[in-house]
């Protein structure tokens, strides 16, 4: 049986190491990201150093809070392999140490870490992530290069005014700010009566406030203006609903984020995915660190293998791919969000319990 001292210095081995692999791609992450932003918007007007450089380490916790099941991978790979450099699991071991006692704190810290992330880090990454995309849009302007994957959301209200069809290149402030937006009035026969254009439009109460406007009627000359109001029914919660993007949302508003979008008629399966993949994050974490494990164990017998470590790179990058698809296919509601985020992780831990269950208890 592992006892107390020797738990808590797993235990703290393990977290000195994923603090050390989370500072590296911390640094490697905002740089990479400073980089490639700047390369794309360095020729924008109202481009400087420290706007890219705000705008990137707003976006990072994001990057990192993607980047964390490889983070906790490497981590559990590195700590079983140090203490295998040092024979401390050898050590271990012929005390009548188990697998699965010295495995114990390493799982526990990364489920510690998990919850940790769902509860303290996402909001953080969320909210910066969501302020990142208001800089952004306001720097971006018309550029083709800030639109959202080349996919334009599109809104359809209906005021006294008549029906108005609104699409726009980009959406920040959980889609209540529109970036190269574009209006589209209708008369009673559907045909387009006028065409308003606009570097930016903001919803306030009851209508949307346009900068940077071309209006365009039929038969007329093209009028520019400063600035323009457009009248509009639609609530802050029907377009969050309709355009936000769900990794803006922290954990906390994700059920009522559903809630609301099931009341309104729309598709909530973004948000029910995001909200199922947080709560399924620390056990991907501990399936991480069983795959981790599935590896170290062939070093305890046989040394320290390239190729083993190479597979367990692979593997964990396979269960990220794998995770990914699925996300999208929960998104997409092609697959129930709950399935969608639990399979990967069903399937990993199987995998890794298997795995030392044959190696070890035969």
């Amino acid at each position: 049986m592992i006892g107390r001292t020797l738990f808590w210095y797993f235990f703290r081995r393990y977290v000195i190491f994923t603090l050390q692999f989370f500072a590296g791609v911390l640094i490697i992450s905002y740089l990479a990201d400073f980089t490639e932003f700047s390369r794309r918007t360095s020729n924008l007007p109202n481009y400087s150093i420290s706007l890219a450089m705000l705008i990137s380490a707003l976006r990072v916790p994001l990057i990192i809070q993607t980047a964390i099941p490889f983070v906790v991978l490497f981590s559990a790979m590195g700590t079983l392999m140090a203490l295998n450099r040092k024979h401390e699991l050898v050590i271990a071991r012929s005390t009548g140490v188990s697998a699965w006692q010295f495995l114990a704190p390493l799982c526990l810290a990364s489920l510690l870490i998990g919850v940790l992330t769902v509860l303290a880090f996402n909001p953080l990454a969320a909210k910066a992530l969501s302020q990142a995309e208001v800089v952004d849009a306001v720097m971006h302007g018309v550029d083709p290069s800030s639109s959202n994957n080349g996919i334009i959301p599109w809104l359809r209200q209906q005021t006294d005014e008549g029906t108005t069809v609104i699409g726009a290149t980009k959406t920040a402030n959980r889609g209540q700010l529109l970036s190269d937006a574009t209006f589209l009035r209708l008369d009673k026969d559907g045909s387009i009566s006028e065409r308003i254009d606009a570097k930016t439009a903001t919803l306030e109460e009851g209508a949307w406030k346009l900068d940077g406007v071309t209006e365009y009627r039929p038969g007329k000359e093209v009028v520019h203006s400063k600035s323009a109001t457009v009248k509009s029914g639609l609530t802050p919660e029907f377009i969050e609903e309709s355009l936000a993007d769900p990794e803006t949302i922290p954990f906390y508003e994700l059920g009522r984020k559903i809630r609301a979008a099931h009341s309104f008629g729309l598709n909530a399966g973004g948000f029910a995915m995001q909200y199922h993949s947080l709560v399924a994050l620390p056990w991907l974490l501990v399936a991480m660190t069983l795959i981790a494990a599935t590896v170290s164990m062939r070093f305890v017998r046989m040394g320290q293998s390239a190729p083993m470590i190479l597979g367990g790179i692979l593997a964990g990058f396979l269960l990220y791919v794998v995770s990914v698809l699925v996300k999208a296919f929960g998104s997409a509601g092609i697959v129930p969000p709950v399935a969608a985020a639990w399979f990967p992780v069903v399937v990993a831990m199987f995998f890794g319990i298997t795995f030392l269950l044959h190696k070890e208890d035969g």
